[in-house]
């Protein structure tokens, strides 16, 4: 049985870490991977081959950046000369990103099986180009592997019950597999931090860092935090973020921020043990923190809702008109840790032996 796994982007990289590991355990596969280079930037991608142990790619597209039309229809032409020349029995896609909705248009235009890992998530709002495709991908999509139930139950509204399975997250496989090696105290001392003493701080979605009032905001309001709290903030910035701060004229309110390159998978993970909170608008940041144990302030117009509507998770959507000390403050408040919401960090293996059972 021949799989072609296609990634393209930081958590991409994650979830297939955990499914390649246990796609090597079955000598019946061969598996073939595929790096779209959405995310082409040595520390967005490179690291997380070496830290996670994933073999490098047998097929490097060289996509990079662009619009979404480009970048999705760059990935396809590519893609489409690798499935034709290695005529795989099944495509492999994660997550919602433009190399997602590429590779399943393009297995299911050549009638190759697909499957979705995290398959179900909905935030309802057409604006964001994930929302858009991660919904077409599920509807084209023959196996869908969903993290919850709530994922699961928004498949079924839109008809898709054939081919889905609540396998849970193997965010959550990889993460529970990844703490031994974590070292906090060392990555804190890099970068002079104490523990409980800093806001580890992921801003780089495009609505974000795209719009200048809102970047503006979200910087005033994490300089707010550390004058009036007394925490440094810990910002690792995607290359887009620092372009469009000097872009917007804001590299003065990064200079009492602490800003790194983006961190490695071990690094960030790391110093998430020891943060006294996040400040983030990433989809897969926000479930790690969870995994933590530690609460997040997401701005972002929605978050997981199985996260927020515990509680343990604050959304916020309008950061130009956010009390941000109010709102530090509420996630300082005690409250009890809600119960395991992703599965029981044994998703790949749930994911492979579906698979494996079907094909056989």
């Amino acid at each position: 049985m021949k799989v072609i796994s296609l990634v393209g982007a930081r958590p991409q990289f994650i979830k297939e870490a955990v499914v390649n590991r246990v796609i090597r355990e079955h000598s019946a596969w061969k598996h073939i991977l595929v790096h779209s280079g959405q995310h082409y930037d040595f520390n967005m991608s490179g690291t997380f081959f070496d830290e996670l142990g994933i073999p490098q790619p047998n097929y490097f597209l060289g996509v990079g950046s662009g619009s979404h039309a480009v970048q999705t229809a760059d990935a396809m032409c590519k893609f489409e000369e690798v499935l034709v020349k290695e005529k795989p029995d099944m495509v492999m896609v994660y997550g919602d990103t433009n190399t997602t909705l590429a590779g399943a248009l393009d297995a299911a235009k050549l009638h190759i099986p697909v499957a979705h890992i995290e398959a179900g998530p909905r935030t309802y709002n057409k604006l964001f180009p994930e929302e858009v495709n991660r919904v077409l991908t599920d509807h084209i999509s023959d196996f869908l592997f969903a993290c919850t139930e709530l994922n699961v139950e928004n498949l079924r509204k839109e008809g898709i019950t054939e081919g889905v399975y609540n396998a849970g997250d193997v965010m959550y496989d990889l993460y529970l597999k990844m703490l031994p090696k974590l070292d906090p105290v060392k990555e804190m001392r890099r970068y002079g931090l104490s523990e409980d003493g800093y806001i580890l701080a992921t801003i780089h979605r495009d609505f974000n860092t795209d719009n200048a009032e809102r970047f503006t905001a979200i910087l005033k309001g994490l300089n707010t935090i550390s004058k009036v709290k007394g925490l440094q903030i810990l910002y690792p910035m995607h290359p887009r973020a620092r372009k469009k701060a000097a872009e917007f004229g804001l590299n003065g309110l990064l200079e009492n921020l602490i800003t790194t390159e983006p961190l490695g998978y071990i690094e960030l993970m790391s110093l998430l043990q020891n943060a006294k909170y996040v400040v983030t608008d990433s989809g897969g940041f926000q479930r790690e923190t969870y995994w933590a144990q530690k609460r997040a302030l997401l701005v972002m117009p929605q978050g997981w809702q199985e996260i927020t509507d515990t509680g343990w998770h604050l959304l916020e959507t309008d950061p130009q008109n956010m009390d941000w000390i109010e709102k530090t403050e509420a996630l300082e408040s005690s409250m009890d840790y809600p119960g395991k919401i992703f599965g029981d960090g044994f998703a790949a293996p749930k994911i492979v032996d579906t698979i494996l059972k079907t094909f056989n």
